[in-house]
């Protein structure tokens, strides 16, 4: 026996398992270690007066700003107010989407009868869709949500629609030649192959939907971050904006996050997260 297999049978289970996490960890110290860099170059560049520090402070100033934000109530409040708008939006373009991607996918003749139709309107920026939404629904959080909802919707119904179509075509027949009820295949066969797809397009629809969010706030005032940060601007206090655009940015890291870790627990059956395991 060679000492590499005598040392493997020597280590314990659970120094396997920590083992085996090493590799997020080194991930997880890479990662800091790059922000922490960009952080740096760009605390050195405003020193070194590279970059105007009366419009573009030093980031721990905007640092300092944001943890004396967080021990006050404004910035929870716009929080609230920009989280409102972002779950209402994603749950709406979650239910649409997905009913429709499914039917869609589902049938071809609704699909050849729609691809022009989502071909037309899918390129179309939730932006430019700001004036007519403000005429009809004015500038309060109807207008917020259904520019983010419009937005959103996409990602989800397109990866619902391919989700439904990329099926195993021997699973398919399987279930079939068994005399399976459509119910039945709709549950056992082609949802399981469509949720993987679904999961993704949710991570993303849940990006976008905060990200127009927020649009919606800076341009047509909304309550909310967006909000928050026109004002900050208007008023000349730089270090204020800095810190609420930090703030913007950590929580669609945050909704990131728990949307990967609830993609990975959901999908632990999936090859793909079997995959990403064993690499790990």
């Amino acid at each position: 026996m060679t000492r590499t297999s005598t040392l493997s049978t020597s280590v314990s289970p659970g120094a396997r398992r920590r083992l085996q996490l090493s590799p997020k960890f080194t991930d997880a110290l890479l990662g800091a270690a790059g922000l922490l860099a960009v952080m740096a170059a760009l605390e050195l560049a405003t020193v070194a007066g590279l970059l105007p520090e009366r419009t573009f402070p030093r980031i721990s100033s905007d640092l300092r700003q944001l943890a004396e934000l967080a021990g006050g109530g404004e910035l929870w409040t716009a929080v609230g107010h920009t989280l409102q708008g972002w779950a209402i939006s994603f749950g709406l373009a979650v239910v649409i989407a997905v009913l429709l991607g499914m039917a869609i996918g589902s049938s071809t003749v609704l699909h050849a009868a729609t691809t022009a139709v989502i071909e037309f309107l899918r390129p179309i920026p939730s932006v430019a869709l700001i004036p007519l939404v403000v005429l009809v629904l004015g500038t309060g959080l109807q207008s917020k949500i259904f520019l983010a909802t419009f937005a959103a919707a996409w990602p989800v119904l397109i990866a619902t629609i391919y989700g439904m179509k990329d099926v195993e075509p021997v699973a398919l027949e399987t279930a079939r030649s068994f005399r399976a009820r459509p119910h039945d295949r709709l549950l056992s066969v082609v949802l399981p192959s469509a949720v993987p797809y679904i999961a993704t397009g949710l991570r993303v629809a849940s990006t976008t939907a905060l990200i127009l969010c927020v649009t919606a706030e800076l341009v047509i005032g909304a309550p909310g971050l967006g909000q928050a940060i026109t004002v900050a601007q208007a008023g000349g206090q730089y270090e204020l904006m800095y810190a609420l655009i930090i703030a913007t940015g950590l929580l669609g890291v945050l909704l990131n996050l728990v949307f990967v870790a609830i993609e990975k627990r959901l999908l632990r059956w999936h090859p793909s997260q079997r995959a990403q395991e064993v690499v790990q």
